[in-house]
Order: structure tokens, then sequence, then C-alpha cells
């Protein structure tokens, strides 16, 4: 059974500081004019700040410390942030290692929820760790402050993370989470956390997922997904709640998939959030997308394209009419091309349209059509508005059915430039797709001009970058002969700070470049198969996504294992 507290005017009696007469004096006046009771009591001149200070401490189980006379050394100083220490009011005392247990002084000890925020925050750094409080006037944590951290005017560090996201971001959601008072700044600090952390890191994707024994969070950071630190399980139906409020979603309802958007302002720069929720047995998952604009460039000339390939792509998009398929898995980078290709084609004199689910980035001087199926809006409906609009160029977010093939074969014979995405292994894969949704073979030959086929690879982190002779093997596992790759050099990342110890940082796109060529129309046409045509397309200087991937390693751009990973060889 929890022991009761003592109360704080019956500890001050016992310490013969006050009367039972400036007791009950001060609880009239509390009970009339509200306020804390210690206040009152100072008021009244029964006792002083410092007496009301110890007997909080008393009463909290706490060591009264003075901090007047006190030296804290710098490496335990730098647990701390100054920007925490100032938002919690807290000095650090000590820590001892073997325990993993930091002390902490603090004027309130009313203030518990702090000692979960403060072990979250620090957990990164000492897993483990253990907060334990100790209390201090108002005065001397002033003055500590003042004398350690300074006036807390400062910049922000990396590690305040919590402060990362702008102020006033969240002020429209004045909900309080499950109607508890006490975990509600938990979440918003958590929440700041994640997201903070995520966009440092140039994450795609943050992923939260209830288990029954705990609440894991990851994210994915150049297409590999990363661990974090488990927040603690008994926040999670609180963090999920918050979410959903901040993208308009429904609380209520949690048996059914949802998905919606949160527009964030962060350092001055705008970022959408795309969440998804998904029940489980445990709890809904969440994933949010990262769209930051700032993390994309869209410049063709800096998509890593070989030279070649660059002015074949800058060609094909100059073209007056025609269909360039861009085609790959999901998270390949298809729609980072193809907005790259329209940024650069975006001049006053060319009208660009687009009709995609859902639009992604917002590009200025483009008129973009955002598909809503729910009131009939689908891409087939879209496109039939838009031949009526005088484009002079057409992005389709993807041909998925016939009907999206259909209008986007007329609107390419009828003089537009349209550029669009499938989902296929390969290029030359495209064609019998197209044929699949229903196409005709002599539409599919008088209208494709070009499919680029892409796939995306981590580089190596360039500040722990080593190089080596590779083995005889392993041009076995490229494809190649081992004479291929005799006096070349491999590269691979030894893992540092800036890259998570991954090895790697960045990505970059490997291509498959199939242009159709009178012959490969004939072919077309004539119904050849998909080896065929690949063959064509190598006799007309096609470039294999594995060939490409073998010249990105020659380049000690990327790894061995990435491109095995990511292409396949082609017989």
């Amino acid at each position: 059974m929890a022991r009761r507290r003592k109360l704080l005017g019956q500890i001050l009696k016992e310490i013969e500081l006050v009367t039972e007469g400036d007791i009950q004096e001060a609880l009239a006046r509390q009970k009339k004019e509200g306020g804390l009771l210690g206040k009152i009591l100072v008021s009244m001149g029964c006792c002083s700040e410092g007496d009301i200070t110890m007997a909080l401490a008393a009463q909290n189980d706490m060591n009264f410390v003075d901090l007047g006379d006190l030296e804290i050394p710098i490496e335990l100083l730098d647990m701390i942030t100054e920007a925490q220490a100032h938002t919690y009011r807290i000095v650090p005392l000590e820590y001892d290692a073997g325990s993993k247990t930091l002390v902490i002084a603090m004027d309130d000890p009313t203030k518990i929820v702090v000692f979960d925020e403060l072990q979250f925050a620090l957990q990164s750094k000492i897993p483990g760790i253990r907060i334990q409080g100790a209390l201090a006037s108002a005065e001397d944590i002033d003055s500590s402050l003042d004398k350690f951290y300074g006036d807390g005017k400062g910049g922000i560090g990396d590690e305040d993370l919590a402060e990362f996201v702008e102020e006033g971001v969240y002020k429209k959601d004045a909900v309080t989470l499950d109607g508890d008072d006490v975990d509600a700044p938990a979440v918003v600090k958590l929440l700041n956390f994640l997201l903070a952390t995520a966009i440092r890191d140039r994450s795609s994707d943050i992923h939260l997922e209830p288990f029954e024994d705990r609440f894991q969070v990851r994210y994915r950071v150049d297409g590999a997904l990363l661990a974090m630190e488990n927040p603690p399980k008994e926040l999670a139906n609180s963090l999920i709640s918050r979410i959903k409020v901040l993208s308009k979603l429904d609380i209520a309802e949690t048996r059914m998939p949802q998905d919606g958007r949160i527009e964030l302002m962060i350092e001055g720069r705008s970022v959408d959030l795309r969440v998804s929720t998904l029940p489980t047995m445990f709890g809904e998952s969440c994933v949010m997308r990262i769209l930051d604009r700032s993390n994309v460039s869209l410049d063709l000339d800096n998509l890593g394209m070989r030279p070649e390939d660059n002015e074949m792509m800058k060609a094909l998009i100059a073209k007056p009419n025609g269909i360039v398929l861009v085609t790959g898995p999901t998270g390949s980078g298809k729609t980072t091309t193809l907005y790259s290709c329209l940024n650069y084609m975006n001049s006053p004199n060319i009208k660009i349209i687009t009709t995609e689910d859902p639009v992604e980035y917002d590009l200025p001087g483009v008129m973009q059509c955002q598909v809503n199926e729910d009131v009939g809006l689908t891409y087939g409906a879209a496109l039939r508005s838009i031949l009526r609009q005088d484009p002079d160029m057409i992005l389709v977010g993807e041909i998925r059915d016939r009907e999206t093939g259909g209008i986007a074969v007329e609107a390419a014979l009828t003089g537009h430039l349209v550029l669009s995405t499938l989902h296929t292994n390969d290029a030359p894969s495209a064609t019998t797709r197209m044929l699949d949704l229903g196409l005709e073979s002599f539409l599919i030959a008088a209208t494709l001009e070009a499919i680029i086929a892409q796939r995306l690879v981590r580089k190596v982190c360039n500040n722990c970058k080593e190089y080596y002779e590779p083995e005889p093997d392993q041009a076995m596992e490229l494809g190649l002969r081992p004479e291929a790759i005799v006096g070349k050099k491999f590269a691979f990342g030894k893992g540092c700070s800036r890259c998570n110890s991954t090895g790697y940082k960045g990505r970059m796109a490997l291509y498959e470049m199939f242009r159709i060529s009178d012959e490969i129309k004939q072919m077309i046409m004539d119904g050849a198969n998909v080896a065929s045509l690949r063959e064509a397309g190598r006799r007309n200087g096609m470039r294999t996504l594995r060939e490409s991937g073998q010249l990105a390693i020659y380049d000690c751009s990327t790894t061995l294992d990435e491109v095995i990973r990511e292409t396949m060889v082609l017989e």
C-alpha cells in the first residue's frame, strides 16, 4: 500500500515554523482568494520562501540542496542542453555511471513529468538512464542557470529536438488527449522530437508500430529502415490520437484505415506529412510520409544521370508529342525524375498540366489537378477535361487501367507530349504491360517514344569511404568475367556519425534508357517478346540497370551489395 504524503501545513507545524492558527487562517484565505498555501503563508509573514522549499523537499522525499557555491563539471553540464535547462528549470548535480542515475536540482517538485520527458530525451545518449530529483530554491535555480547556461536566449542545439518544430504549429489543436492533462505535454514533446529527428536525418517515412510488449519507432533513411529508441508504450494511443487530430482524421474510428495530411512550417520551410493509419492486433499502426521540398532537388542536371542519358532525356521531353514512360517499383524515384523534367521544360510559352494521386510537390507555373475518386474525379475523367484545357505537356501520375492508357494515347496522337509511370521490372517489359491493359499494339508503337526504368541505390558515405581491390569471385556476382574488374577499385563505408554508422549517405538513381526506334516499333506491332525487345534495345545502345550499376561501382559511388540488391542479371 502506498504511503500517504504529509500535508505541507503538517510538515511546517512539525518543525515549529507555523501554528495551527496560522494554517487555518491561510486555508481560509486560500478558499476565498485561491493560490498556493505556501505562498499565502509567506505573504502572512509566517515563514520564508526558503522554509517552504525545505518543507516541499520533505513532502516529496527529496533532499534540499544549496546551490550557492556549487561548481559543476563541464562534462555534467553537457548532459543537459541550454534549452532543456531553461525549459524545465533544472540544474544537473551529479551522475553515477554505475547505476546510470542523473541527479537534477529543481524548484518545483510537483512537475514530476519532467523526469519522464528528460529520461526519454537522454535515452539515445545513455540507454537505461534514470533521473532523480533534489529540491533547490527558485533564487538558486535562477542564479545557477545564469551562471552555467547563460540567459537561455542562445541558439537551439541539435540535442534539443523537442523544441525544433516552430512554436505555434500546434496552437490550433487545443485537444487534451485521452483526458490526461499530465501526459499531454509529454505527447506533444514526443511528437515534436520524432518529427524533428526524422527531418534532420532526411528520413522519408516515420513508422509508429504498436506491439504487445513495446511501441516501436522506425525511420526510413535512404531507403533503409532504422530502429530508434522505443518510446514508453503507454504513450502509444495518445500519440496516434494527436497525429489523427492534426491530420483531421476521426479519433473515434480505430477499426478502419484512414489517410490524412499535416502541413508544418519547420525552420521557415514548408513540410508536408502524408499520414496513414492501419488497425492492428495491439492498436493502430501509423506511417507518416515526409515530403520536404528542401530535401529534394528537382533539377534535371542534378539527378545523377550520365551525360549521354541526360542529353537523351532532354531531347525526349522537348518532342512536340508522344508518350515517355518512367517505370520502377514504389519508392524508386519516378516522381522526382518526372517533376525534374517538368521543371526543366516549365516556361511561359509552354502550358503544362498534371493529374496526380496525390499531388506531391507544388510546382509554380504548372497546373496541378489531384485525383479524387470519392467524387468521381478519376484519372480518366481528369484527363478528358485536361485535353480541353489546351495543354502542350501532360503528366499522368500513373497509367493504371485501359481508360487512362487510352486517353494518354489519344492525347499523344493529337499533338501533346505525355509523361507517365508504370510499375514494371525493366523498361522493355512496359510494352507488354500496356498490351495487358488492353491497348492496341499499333497505337503503342505509334505513340511511345521511350521508356526509362530506374532504381535507387545508396551512395557510399564520403566521410568514411575506404577503397579495396575486388576479389575475382565478386566479378561473378556482378555477372562479369574476372578479368573485367582487374585494376579497378571498389569502395565501401566503414560507418561514422554522419551516416548513422551505416556506411551510406544519400542515394543515386540507376537508369535504363529504352529508346523506341523504328525497328522496335515494328517489333511491337509484330508481337515480339520482351527478350527480343531487350536485345534490340541493347543493339541501339540501351544500358541495362545492372550495367548502370556496374559503372556506379567502378566510380566508387555505391557498393556491390547495393547494385546486386536493386538490379538483376538479364539474359
